[in-house]
């Protein structure tokens, strides 16, 4: 159990944020406003940032910068997520109060997902090392993708596959579900469309980590700093959902911002073979001047959608 501090003292952590927040700040199902969305927000990312001092007393500093680049690099890409899931709440109807529930339990999902997808790739870059270089085509050519061929229009859900096969398989009903999943009726237990939004979130954090786990390889290759960076970045901004749902879509050069980002940590996937080294300090402050940056020009030179004409 000693020989990862880190490890334990990331679940400990975890562990008592959940209880919280389950037990104490959202016992009841209930509307965030505004500031209590920024306050829990802010109370989260605070215990990410002060999880990374930890960090540093176990492990010295370039593991403590190790740490913050993938928290930061997860945290970026993982806001695209944000538009899918306020998408996957309006196409179910779900109610605002019932938002927290479904992104609770999100989150408990996704440390299991993410967990299994993590210590697995490990497992694998340990043994095959030659799939660090993969990581970092795929990363390249993602980010490639995002900067050119990146897709305006918002998905259909109603195509979804994974829709249609739930609607297939499962037993379903309309009925007002008051904050349950399943409800028995005539004997029968039935999933409820808040049920169906959590699978369809569940799913879409799936998506992500594809994209966002091999990022964080190239930062880091130690097990404790990719699992706790990823799941509190994950953590934090399910927390901010309530917060940036309304206006994310104001930093609109952050999706150029990620995209540079992928690329540079794509090809520092292949500095070994060139005799290359960049350090971890390096490495967090390529991303925190590339995103700080785009957020900038954000505010600057603010995007404005044009009405639709009248004809």
């Amino acid at each position: 159990m000693l020989e990862h501090p880190v490890l334990w003292g990331f679940i400990a952590v975890v562990t008592g944020y959940l209880f919280l927040d389950l037990g104490f700040l959202h016992k009841h199902a209930r509307a965030l406003t505004f500031r209590q969305a920024i306050w829990q927000s802010l109370l989260i990312v605070f215990i990410a940032l002060a999880f990374g001092i930890f960090v540093f007393f176990q492990k010295g500093g370039a593991a403590a910068a190790e740490y913050y680049s993938a928290y930061v690099i997860e945290y970026a890409l993982s806001m695209d997520n944000i538009f899918v899931i306020l998408l996957i709440f309006r196409y179910f109807s779900i109610d605002p109060p019932y938002y927290h529930r479904v992104l609770f339990w999100g989150v408990v999902g996704a440390i299991i997902m993410r967990g299994i997808f993590i210590f697995a790739g490990t497992l694998l870059v340990r043994k095959f090392q030659w799939i660090l270089y993969i990581f970092g085509a795929f990363l390249i050519w993602a980010g490639i993708k995002n900067l050119f061929f990146r897709s305006e229009e918002p998905p259909d859900l109603s195509k979804s596959p994974l829709l249609r096969v739930l609607s297939r398989y499962l037993r379903i009903t309309t009925a007002p579900h008051e904050g349950r999943f399943i409800l028995t009726r005539r004997g029968k237990r039935f999933f409820t469309l808040l049920a169906l939004a959590l699978l369809m979130v569940e799913f879409t954090d799936l998506l992500f980590a594809i994209d966002s786990i091999p990022a964080a390889f190239a930062i880091t290759r130690d097990e404790d700093i990719l699992f706790s960076s990823n799941i509190l970045a994950v953590m934090g901004l399910r927390s901010m959902f309530f917060v940036l749902a309304a206006g994310i879509e104001r930093f609109w050069a952050l999706e150029y911002g990620i995209s540079i980002v992928l690329i540079g940590i794509g090809l520092k996937m292949f500095q070994e073979l060139f005799h290359l080294h960049v350090s971890a300090q390096w490495s967090l402050a390529f991303i925190l001047i590339t995103l700080g940056l785009s957020i900038v020009i954000s505010l600057i030179f603010p995007k404005y959608h044009e009405p639709a004409s009248s004809t």
